[in-house]
């Protein structure tokens, strides 16, 4: 079985680099509605696939701009992980606090974050486990920050994976292969 695991496009938003909480989940969410920028996609093709997109509309959006117009199953097991301000404060706090704070928070399961790793984990296994089940091959179009814990429970799976494991482009992909015969 293959399965391409793809970060969507990039999108056309950009956050604040100096912001209160209330300013960095606005542009957070704004973010998640924002369109993705054109852009070439060099991604591996496969024949006769299965397509999963998340429920954010830039994985559906890239997923179009690279493979067409088919039928694309959304999921939220894709999701990004949702990410929320880390404290309470008036006042303005640059970017990196926001973003390094609030992953922090996510790795020891703070019940600040709407998602701990734990979470994220489950997720992740529960989208495996369906691909196993279904024993097909597979385009899955996600998100930087959840591809990284996807791939790393693909590969206690059982799968090899061929690219990086963290850190990646938007529309950079990885793939990934298991025997299951």
């Amino acid at each position: 079985m293959k399965v391409v695991i793809i970060r969507h496009g990039e999108v056309d938003h950009k956050i604040r680099e100096w912001c209160n909480p209330k300013e960095y989940e606005e542009d957070v969410k704004a973010y998640d509605l924002a369109p993705i920028l054109p852009m070439n996609y060099e991604v591996p093709q496969v024949d006769h696939a299965t397509y999963y997109v998340s429920m954010l509309p830039r994985t559906l959006a890239t997923a179009k701009a690279i493979f067409g117009e088919r039928e694309y199953i959304a999921t939220e097991l894709l999701n990004e992980v949702p990410i929320a301000a880390s404290i309470r404060t008036k006042l303005r706090l640059p970017l990196a606090f926001w973003s390094i704070s609030a992953r922090l928070q996510w790795l020891f399961n703070s019940k600040r974050q709407k998602e701990g790793k734990r979470d994220t984990v489950i997720r992740a296994n529960r989208f495996i486990d369906d691909l196993l089940e279904k024993k097909e091959d597979c385009v899955v179009v996600t998100h930087g920050f959840f591809m990284i814990t996807l791939l790393s429970e693909m590969r206690k799976s059982g799968f090899t994976l061929k690219g990086k494991s963290a850190g990646f482009s938007n529309g950079e992909s990885v793939e990934g292969y298991i025997d299951i015969r």
